[in-house]
């Protein structure tokens, strides 16, 4: 009898010491289930945004103009690359190169584009070169030709030809852009294939068909005589 007794105390003693180790573990498990999906959702969508902002503040970009801008922004980091690199190699404030950054599809060929046209023309035209660039639809290809019209010591003002290349710019853009209309098909009809066509035997007429030689009539019969044997 007493030694059921000892049994028991000890199986209580084991259970209660389970439990005093299995509390701790489910409760740290269930502050790791809280915590980790707030550190996934941080670390997959703040990184680009938080770039973003910091660049655009480190260059004196306030902190509304940046918030809004980044969250506007496709690619938030392109963006805060465009002005970066505007407002450190030309002579355009971080502010000025924000808005047109901020509406071009490419931004990084924009900066690019600004930068070539500023330093081509010594920085004589540096808000113009931001406002044409941000109205080209192909930044790097403008940018090329008003670089290459430099440097070949064309004698034109700078303004002419900025305009020059934008007309040129937007000549491409729109012979590019033109196709041939679609043929339209009827409801309920198959659209025919195009195929090459292969050329059937010519017809060869027949020979003419050759009359026959005349029919001669026979001569004709002569009734004998009457009476005559």
């Amino acid at each position: 009898m007493s030694k059921k007794v000892v049994s028991k105390g000890k199986n209580e003693q084991v259970s209660s010491t389970s439990r005093i180790l299995i509390v701790p573990v489910l409760a740290i498990a269930g502050w790791l289930t809280t915590i980790l999906p707030n550190v996934a959702v941080a670390a997959s969508y703040s990184n680009d945004y938080s770039v973003c902002a910091g660049r655009l503040l480190s260059v004196g970009v306030t902190a509304e103009a940046a918030s809004q801008g980044c969250a506007k922004a496709l690619r938030p980091r392109d963006l805060a690359a465009c002005v970066v690199k505007i407002e450190k190699q030309t002579q355009i404030a971080a502010t000025d190169a924000l808005s047109t950054c901020g509406k071009a599809r490419r931004p990084e060929e924009l900066a690019t584009c600004v930068v070539g046209v500023s330093s081509s023309t010594q920085e004589a035209v540096n808000p113009a070169a931001l406002d044409y660039c941000g109205r080209s639809l192909l930044p790097v290809r403008f940018g090329q030709c008003v670089v290459g019209f430099h440097s070949s010591k064309i004698d034109l003002p700078a303004t002419q030809i900025l305009e020059t290349c934008i007309d040129a710019s937007d000549s491409v853009i729109g012979a590019s852009s033109s196709s041939t209309p679609p043929s339209i098909i009827p409801t309920g009809s198959s659209p025919s294939i195009e195929t090459n066509p292969v050329p059937t035997q010519p017809i060869i007429p027949t020979q003419p068909i050759i009359p026959t030689q005349p029919i001669i009539p026979t001569q004709p019969i002569i009734p004998t005589q009457p009476g005559t044997n």
